[in-house]
């Protein structure tokens, strides 16, 4: 076995340490999953084996799950007749290695003293006992969040083991749980102190410990069935609310719903072939296909640093400042300290910065109430940010970011200030999400050092962070910011400098979009509600005021300024304009959009008829798919623009930007792998009728129109394996 070392001890039992080579952490990889035969082969035939236990090699953890950069090579790519059932074969090799693990005659029995993830906690599944470390162990299946269901028996053996109820959930969610959870749940066996789970999985196995699964033996009856009350009401509960919460978008999560109401009742053989049929027809989806690439692989790669200059040796940021404490230095404050980098947080009062600082206080003493931090770390934590009026403080620092208002003078004024105390090399960052960096550097007075660093609120919870490269930002820079947002723990997409980037350039199309339907007359509860059917996370609407309308308008304001547009306003812009005009600002100020009335549920504001009169107040089928094409594709040809204007130069900064910076439906893997799944001469065509119908706005890029002519995708297809 190349995946597995195994060691007999005095009284038979086999200890597998599961170690796949050149790997931080286990993967089943092709070559792991074959082993697995070997494995079972050597447990059932060796008369020396009276057991076996399952463990890992690695110090971090027990497995992490599938290969998905082997899976993700098939995925998406249809498959029927005799073709299919060679493929089914091949996919549910694993499942039918675990079966003949469980079945195998001997207790075997599993160690978890890290994470057991997807296929790794099936693996564990499988085996007869599981024990799991306290404090280090977490189990979970999320396959879903990449599209994909448990394939190797996870939709089977997790509600026998732990009911309906508590199997969907937690492979709905995708979400892990630790081990105190799991063995609530049934899901693990024992919970034991940190190293001591092979000793206690030995003991079981001494002391007498089975071979047979529970489901394998005589008469049992699985729980909460489809036909009993609780049951009947688990799986009514779980249909309506995927159509209610996700409409339809991800078949993955169907079908795990499918196989637990299918396989339910059915002998363990007949339960895993039917999991094994829809895992398949999962797994050639296009949305399985588009969000192992862009949720998993793609994300991956840029949060590795994937397209840092590799000639720059690698830099460590030690102190780095902050100016400007409102709620995104203060972010951003919090998101230094937490990596362990000394910061100095400057406003224009003592007061102001304090008030920064806070922040950070509150979000460590919840750590600390929760039990995730001790007190002595909270306080070592705020030690590490020292709140400030006086620039001289910046002396030393290796990095700083500016996070002022939007304003370009103000900005400038800060650089000025900040650059006066700072060595020759040291990176000046602007926080800024729509002002060009070209502009801002020119406040600089070694533009080459000069970047931009965007940020996403909220900064201690969002993982995308845009770095913006002017015309004179050098290689070295750009190394070094993405040296810093890696020790952030951020994922940094490369963008070149332009009015709005890409994040917030393309985010502004969707909710515009919105306010052209508002003008044409569709009634404001079916846009936001289609905006919702699409995968976004708001409607358009209701997404305006999160953002605040105020400032959308003075960005766009700002915009015209800049660009030298005269004449009234008009379309979106003007509607923004009427809102602030209106006192309506958002959710900021209790009414936009909507009306937010203390302790109650927002509703539609009911003024806006007055401004906007209705003419499409009822909903059609036609009508709700040519919105949700509408929405979405007003969005994927604006990104295409970008791609076209060499913004944005790589497809998987477009479509990882777009998912985590403002929620692109995350079913499509992306706005470019949108219009590859649609093909890029279809999406074409669809935009030109689309700009017939309703405005240059949706005019196809001559980017997409060569790559229609020469039949090019985004993502060029690798041969079938």
């Amino acid at each position: 076995m190349e995946n597995f070392k195994v060691e007999v001890d005095p009284d038979g039992i086999a200890v597998f340490l599961f170690d796949v080579p050149g790997r931080t952490m286990n993967t089943f990889t092709g070559s792991a999953v074959a082993d697995l035969d070997a494995l079972v082969a050597r447990i059932r035939d060796d008369p020396a084996i009276k057991g076996a236990v399952l463990a890992s090699g690695k110090a971090n953890g027990f497995c992490a799950g599938a290969d998905l950069g082997e899976m993700g090579d098939t995925a998406g790519r249809p498959v029927s007749g005799a073709a299919r059932e060679a493929v089914l074969i091949d996919s549910s090799r694993m499942s039918r290695a675990l079966r003949a693990l469980e079945t195998v005659g001997k207790p075997v029995a599993a160690a978890l003293e890290g994470v057991a993830l997807g296929g790794g906690f099936e693996f564990a599944q499988a085996a007869h006992r599981r024990f799991a470390a306290r404090g280090l162990a977490r189990v979970g299946l999320p396959e879903v969040t990449i599209g994909l269901l448990p394939g190797a028996g996870g939709t089977q053996r997790t509600p026998r083991l732990a009911g309906v109820p508590a199997a969907l959930k937690l492979m709905l969610s995708g979400a892990p749980i630790d081990a105190e959870t799991a063995l609530a749940q049934g899901l693990v066996d024992a919970v034991v102190e940190p190293g001591q789970t092979v000793e206690a999985a030995k003991r079981w196995i001494l002391d007498g410990g089975e071979g047979v699964q529970p489901w394998d033996r005589p008469g049992f009856a699985m729980p909460d069935g489809p036909y009993t009350p609780k049951g009947g009401e688990t799986f009514m509960i779980a249909a309506a609310d995927l159509q209610a919460r996700h409409y339809g978008n991800y078949p993955a999560r169907q079908n795990i719903v499918r196989c637990v109401y299918e396989g339910f009742g059915l002998p363990m053989d007949a339960a895993l072939r039917v999991e094994a049929r829809l895992f398949l027809a999962t797994q050639r989806t296009p949305q399985a296909r588009a969000m192992i690439r862009s949720n998993f692989l793609s994300k991956q790669a840029l949060a590795k640093g994937s397209a840092r200059p590799q000639e720059v040796a690698p830099f460590k940021v030690n102190k780095a400042a902050v100016l400007g404490a409102g709620m995104m230095g203060a972010g951003v404050a919090y998101a230094q300290a937490r990596a362990g980098i000394e910061t100095v947080l400057i406003d224009v009062t003592q007061e102001a910065a304090d008030r920064g600082r806070s922040y950070s206080q509150k979000l460590v003493d919840a750590a600390v109430a929760r039990g995730e931090m001790s007190a002595a770390a909270a306080s070592s934590f705020m030690a590490r940010i020292v709140a400030t009026p006086d620039y001289s403080a910046i002396a030393g620092c290796d990095l700083v970011v500016e996070a002022v208002f939007e304003d370009t003078g103000l900005k400038a004024d800060v650089t000025r200030r900040a650059e006066a105390m700072l060595e020759p090399g040291t990176v000046m960052a602007s926080n800024t999400s729509t002002l060009p960096i070209g502009v801002l550097a020119q406040a600089s007075q070694r533009p080459e050092s000069f970047i931009g660093i965007h940020f996403f609120s909220p900064v201690d919870r969002m993982e995308l962070v845009e770095i913006i490269v002017g015309v004179q930002t050098s290689r070295e820079t750009l190394a070094k910011a993405m040296d810093y947002c890696r020790a952030l723990k951020k994922v940094p997409i490369v963008v070149n400098d332009s009015r709005g980037f890409y994040t917030s350039r393309v985010f502004e199309s969707y909710s515009f979009e919105g306010l052209e339907m508002l003008l044409e007359g569709i009634a404001p509860a079916i846009i936001d509600n289609v905006g919702r059917m699409t995968g976004m996370p708001r409607g358009p609407l209701e997404l305006l005021d999160d953002v605040a309308i105020d400032l959308v308008d003075r960005i766009a304001g700002q915009r015209r300024r800049d660009l030298g547009v005269n004449g009234p306003l008009a379309g979106p812009e003007l509607v923004l304009h009427q809102m602030v005009s209106a006192g309506r600002l958002g959710r900021k100020n209790g009414v936009g959009f909507y009306d937010y009335p203390e302790g109650g549920s927002k509703r539609l504001w009911s003024g806006l008829a007055a401004l906007y009169p209705v003419k499409v107040a009822t909903s059609s089928p036609e009508l709700v798919e040519s919105l949700k094409r509408r929405l979405l594709y007003r969005q994927a040809v604006e990104a295409a623009r970008c791609m076209d204007e060499k913004v944005v130069t790589a497809a998987r900064d477009a479509d990882v930007g777009a998912i985590l910076g403002w929620g692109f439906a995350p079913w499509t893997g992306g706005p470019m792998s949108l219009i590859d799944t649609a093909g890029v001469d279809v999406f074409t065509a669809d935009c030109d009728a689309l700009a017939l119908a309703h405005g240059a706005r949706f005019a196809p890029p001559p980017l997409l129109r060569r790559m229609a002519q020469s039949r090019q995708d985004f993502y060029p297809s690798s041969p079938e394996a």
